[in-house]
């Protein structure tokens, strides 16, 4: 019997089966899912020798976009930093030949960078890719061999795990979902899913994502291809829909930054045997590239960010996702077991200096290390000039494949009061030490603890994570120890002294929703304590909450921002300054002075509309230019307290205009408060860049 004779009865028989078959774990490299790949394998190759295919011509109107993201488990949505919209002609000839010309770009800047593409991500994938596999011009993907190949079948395992049927006009086409795995994932190879017309064994579609012995560049996490082909002529299976999503992931200092690559294309306009000279695909680069004052001239319509895909702002892309996952599935145990590495341990620059009234000028060093197996240990240090004695944390603990882990720590180190804090850590360090405005309210601790992890399965438009911590601790009061260049630091926070047995469970969570530009994250910790004062010798319990919440959604050519900081603590006596609900200051209660607002129960309030405006452009050489605009960002704040066990809530209302510029990396903000006539102007960098201050 034929092969593809071979196929189609194969294919038959699993759709009979109800795919329990392709459940079963039995199902890797049955005698029929085999069949339908070895005919698939035929198909290719005869495919790429259709004399009946001369050649084609089409049309490629494509996105390149670069993201980035920040933070432990990257919580937030990526922001887009820069974006290319792109217009290729394409031309292919039989039986290999593919040439492509970049005939419009245009682009946008958000943040200043000077990130350069590989050329064949300027481009589209050309027969579902060749016998072997190369991805950033070899850099990032390099010698992998196609899971429909001879030199792939000695190198993958196969499973049928699903059917569906696709309309092209008329007709019904039955497509085989076959599953694809490498058979040793310490060499490179793809991860994923081929879809395969159940009839004629031409390839439909391709998921795959790759190993890590595959990716070439260390700093790579992974890289997802999408490939789906439609129907031209009732005959050819030809590109229609591409998309690829390269990610970067290192450490800025001990702090987590990832940099996204995302590729989606449409192909259109497809024109098959035009005849094509030979001269068309003679010498050069694949993708060549028309006169660059051509491509600017190029009449693309409206807006480069309007005009964006939705999915390229996104998460995730849904499809990406589960293709990301299938292959993490797979070898992210295996890559975390064999890691080994010593790096510097800093979340910011405050880890390596700052300045603040209990310690004065601080310099501070960390180190972690990685042992394998998901073990890592870190040790912190940090020495006060002013206060002159050294502070230190450390830890270690274990972190699964799958998000979970524990971690045992010590510290003997200050903490700081408050919900959020209300300026970055750079700025607060410069308004220290030359001002002696110190808007941190320090304690000291000492203590362990032991914190369990959990990141449940990342959901279609969000992500979150769980923690539980359990602690034991010493707390006392600082005193002032600096001198600021000017003016005088304001008295130390009066903390109470007190031994703190606690256990907290915390929850954050993040995504968007179907609108695009609409985004959300959600922090909420719950704390249950028994407090004991070692002076009076009693003791007592206490529970207390903390949430804050932020919100954004595109209204009326412009965004509303809204963002809820509440906490509570329950009624007693005895209970330390240190527990306490505190606002006053640029976030939580702009317009009044630091902490100036305390009690048990306390809501903080801000709506926010930011509007992007005309302004004045600047050049940064090679690093773009700064967008001709700026945004103006009016709002309404309000705070409502009550101080005692139960009361009414008091109210603190107040106004303030925000100004970002420069890349919206500055922000300026002038506040007034509508209860007495207190003013606050304050200068610092965007929020979403405080994490590594």
């Amino acid at each position: 019997m034929r092969p593809l004779c071979a196929a189609r009865v194969a294919a038959l028989v699993v759709l009979a089966l109800g795919g329990r078959a392709a459940a079963a774990q039995d199902g890797w490299n049955d005698a029929r899912t085999r069949e339908l790949v070895l005919a698939a394998i035929e198909r290719r190759a005869v495919q790429l020798a259709d004399t009946g295919l001369a050649d084609y011509t089409a049309r490629a109107h494509g996105y390149i976009t670069f993201l980035a993201q920040l933070g432990e488990g990257f919580p937030d949505p990526p922001a887009v930093i820069k974006s290319d919209e792109l217009m290729v002609e394409v031309y292919w000839g039989a039986p290999d030949r593919s040439k492509q010309r970049i005939i419009g770009r245009r682009d946008t800047l958000l943040l200043p960078t000077d990130i350069n593409y590989h050329r064949d991500h300027l481009g589209v994938v050309q027969n579902n890719f060749p016998a072997i596999i190369r991805l950033g011009d070899g850099d990032e993907v390099r010698d992998v061999p196609h899971p429909l190949s001879a030199a792939g079948l000695a190198t993958y395992d196969y499973r049928v795990v699903d059917s569906l049927a696709i309309r092209a006009g008329d007709r019904a086409i039955d497509v085989m979902m076959v599953s694809v795995r490498p058979k040793d994932d310490r060499q490179p190879a793809a991860v994923g899913a081929v879809y395969i017309d159940r009839v004629t064994s031409s390839v439909v579609r391709m998921t795959l994502s790759f190993t890590r012995a595959a990716l070439k560049d260390r700093q790579l996490e992974d890289v997802s291809v999408i490939l789906e082909n439609g129907l031209v002529d009732g005959r050819f299976w030809l590109p229609r829909r591409q998309e690829i999503e390269i990610r970067r992931t290192a450490t800025w200092m001990d702090f987590p930054a990832r940099g996204i690559i995302r590729g989606r294309w449409e192909i259109c306009c497809v024109e098959t045997n035009a005849g094509l000279a030979p001269a068309t695909f003679r010498g050069g680069p694949e993708i060549t590239e028309a006169p660059r004052e051509l491509q600017r001239a190029y009449a693309f319509t409206g807006s480069i960010l309007s005009g964006l895909p939705a999915e390229v702002r996104a998460f995730d892309a849904a499809e990406v996702r589960r293709v990301q996952e299938s292959a993490r599935e797979l070898v992210r145990a295996g890559a975390l077991a064999r890691t080994r590495k010593t790096a510097l341990a800093a979340r910011g620059l405050s880890d390596f200096v700052r300045v603040n009234r209990a310690e004065g000028l601080a310099l501070g060093l960390g180190v972690t290390r990685q042992f394998g197996a998901g073990v890592a240990a870190k040790v912190t240090g940090r020495y006060g000039t002013a206060d002159r004695r050294g502070k230190v944390s450390g830890s270690v603990g274990w972190t699964s494949a799958a998000g979970r882990n524990i971690t045992l720590g010590a510290r003997n180190d200050f903490a700081t009061v408050g919900i959020v804090p209300e300026v970055s850590g750079l700025r607060n360090s410069l308004a220290a030490q030359e001002f002696g405005s110190d808007w941190t309210d320090l304690h000291a601790v000492r203590g362990v603890s032991i914190t369990l992890g959990l990141r449940p399965r990342t959901a279609e438009r969000s992500t979150s994570r769980f923690t539980l911590e359990f602690a034991h601790e010493t707390q006392r009061p600082l005193a002032v120890a600096a001198t600021p260049v000017t003016g005088s630091y304001e008295p130390a926070f009066p903390a109470m002294a007190a031994r703190v047995q606690s256990v907290g469970l915390g929850w954050v969570a993040s995504g968007q929703g179907e609108v695009p530009g609409t985004r959300w994250r959600a922090t909420l910790r719950l704390e249950g304590a028994r407090v004991r004062d070692p002076a009076a010798g009693g003791s007592g319990l206490l529970a207390r909450t903390s949430v804050d919440l932020e919100a954004r959604r595109p209204v009326a050519g412009g965004a509303l921002d809204l963002r809820t900081v509440a906490g509570a603590v329950t009624p007693g006596t005895g209970i330390p300054s240190q527990f306490l609900v505190f606002f006053g200051g640029p976030v939580t209660g702009p317009g009044y002075s630091f902490h100036s607002i305390a009690g048990r129960l306390g809501v903080s309030q801000r709506v926010e509309y930011q509007l992007r405006i005309p302004f004045v452009s600047l050049n940064l050489g090679r690093f773009g230019r700064v967008p001709s605009s700026l945004v103006a960002a009016p709002f309404l704040q309000g705070v409502w307290l009550s101080a005692g066990p139960v009361g009414k809530l008091a109210p603190f209302p107040s106004v303030g205009l925000g100004v970002l510029s420069m890349f919206d990396v500055i922000r300026v903000d002038a506040a007034r408060t509508l209860r007495g006539n207190g003013w606050l102007f304050s200068v610092d960098v965007s929020r979403d860049f405080w994490k590594v201050m």
